[in-house]
């Protein structure tokens, strides 16, 4: 067997994996990407992030055909062709992989498939092949977390199974209410299903403030999903007449449903790789321990994204792989911030970075919190928007920004500013005094710091 040998190897090849490759490529390394999947992309690309936000701008269109019928415009009841709509949200993947595919080739980047493990601090099996390397970047992911004791049911999906559009079940029962959860909710209720999502926390989007939480809980009740929070799933038994789901707390009984959908986390692939054949350590959790260099334990490998724990979101990882290629090419780099933006893409959606009024409360730090309401919006009313809020978490002495959170039209695009803000020390002047476009949603942010500040006219 004739060994081969890579300057800089990275594996896995989602939006981490890449990123880093490609940052590599760019600083002069000869970079091979390792994956075992057909296309680039990993999980966000093929059958998480992009082909949910595909499915959720189909249920955003058929929920304003709707609404808009309160303007005096009828436009029926949408027709839904199934087939139509899954080769759509397949032909935007396959875009998006098919450039990735191209970038990686315009970077001269050899692409593997198959499958890596470690078998020393400078060696991995491939597939059978052997390898050696000079330097390493374990990007290998998350997968889904699968319940125990639940039996082996074509009804019962995880996330992955769920995007696959195989059909829109009558009663759907989604046990999770994540980020994931709820934007499953969000597709299938628009499509028609019957859904009903159980949390076993307090609230849905559990860490998110609740009172903006309040108003994302309200506008899907009111889109007909059923929520049961503080719920507990005891048991869930097959027939062939359905699946019953038996609960406990907030809600005690049982639930019928015609499919299932299991979202009640990921959980880092580390152990995978096999990392501990080369010295790195992975805990029981699957995840792999690096500082804010992406440096492992062991000199030469590095590992980036979901495999290094919470918050397991796709814009860290591709920050985190571009700090990794910068630091294994001589550069001095780190991701030394834990602001990383969370969005959840439902209707309304709900986005938030930094402090949240409970987690300053508990952490003991000083603060005071100001709010806006969108029914005050002019931008919000005009375009057909619901109930919303822009909410700023600040420090009383120095006014400067901890934290925000919105949930509304849009929230997820509007955050950016806020993320700028608390990670640049801006204060709520910073902001009341940068003049925002009329009418816009982004001006409920400056309304906000105008409210904390006692300079707002617009309420």
């Amino acid at each position: 067997m004739v060994e081969k040998h890579a300057d800089f190897i990275v594996l896995g090849a989602g939006p981490g994996g890449y990123a880093c490759a490609f940052r590599a490529a760019d600083l002069g390394r000869k970079v091979v990407l390792v994956d075992p999947r057909a296309t680039l992309g990993g999980v966000c690309l093929n059958e998480g992030c992009i082909p949910s936000k595909a499915l959720l701008h189909a249920a955003e269109v058929i929920r304003e055909a709707h609404e808009i019928g309160d303007w005096g415009i009828d436009l029926g009841k949408p027709k839904i062709d199934l087939d139509a709509l899954r080769s759509r949200k397949d032909g935007i993947v396959g875009q998006l992989t098919g450039g990735l595919t191209g970038l990686a080739k315009r970077r001269k980047v050899e692409t593997v498939r198959g499958t890596a493990r470690f078998t020393g601090p400078s060696s991995l099996d491939i597939d059978g092949d052997a390898w050696t390397f000079d330097q390493a970047v374990i990007a290998v992911g998350s997968a889904p977390i699968q319940l125990p004791g639940w039996p082996d049911d074509d009804r019962i999906w995880d996330s992955t199974a769920a995007l696959e559009l195989r059909q829109v079940p009558k009663r759907l029962a989604i046990v999770g209410g994540g980020i994931i959860g709820l934007e499953m909710a969000t597709v299938y209720a628009a499509l028609g299903a019957q859904v009903t999502v159980i949390e076993f926390m307090d609230q849905i989007a559990p860490g998110a403030d609740a009172e903006a939480v309040r108003v994302l809980h309200d506008a899907l009740e009111q889109q007909g999903v059923t929520i049961h929070i503080g719920t507990k799933v005891t048991t869930i038994k097959a027939t062939k007449a359905a699946l019953t789901l038996s609960c406990e707390g907030g809600f005690a009984g049982d639930l019928k449903a015609d499919a299932a959908i299991q979202a009640v986390g990921r959980r880092a692939n580390g152990a995978l790789v096999e990392p501990q054949a080369a010295g790195v350590a992975v805990d029981d959790r699957g995840v792999i321990a690096v500082d804010a260099s992406c440096r492992t334990t062991v000199d030469g490998i590095f590992a980036i994204g979901d495999v290094t724990g919470n918050p397991m979101l796709a814009h860290r990882a591709t920050h985190q792989g571009h700090v990794a290629a910068e630091v294994a090419s001589g550069h001095v780099a780190a991701l030394d911030t834990d602001l990383i933006p969370s969005v959840a893409y439902t209707s309304p959606e709900l986005a938030w970075a930094g402090l949240t009024q409970a987690q300053a409360k508990a952490q003991g730090i000083a603060h005071k919190v100001a709010s806006f309401p969108w029914a005050a919006s002019g931008r919000n009313l005009s375009s057909g928007g619901g109930d919303g809020l822009t909410k700023l978490v600040y420090c009383p002495e120095t006014h400067r920004v901890l934290g925000a959170t919105l949930v509304g039209r849009n929230a997820g695009e509007l955050l950016a500013e806020c993320v700028l803000a608390v990670e640049m020390g801006a204060t709520l002047e910073d902001i009341a005094l940068t003049v925002h476009a009329h009418p816009t949603l982004s001006e409920t942010i400056a309304f906000t710091a105008e409210r904390a500040l006692g300079t707002l006219t617009d309420l």
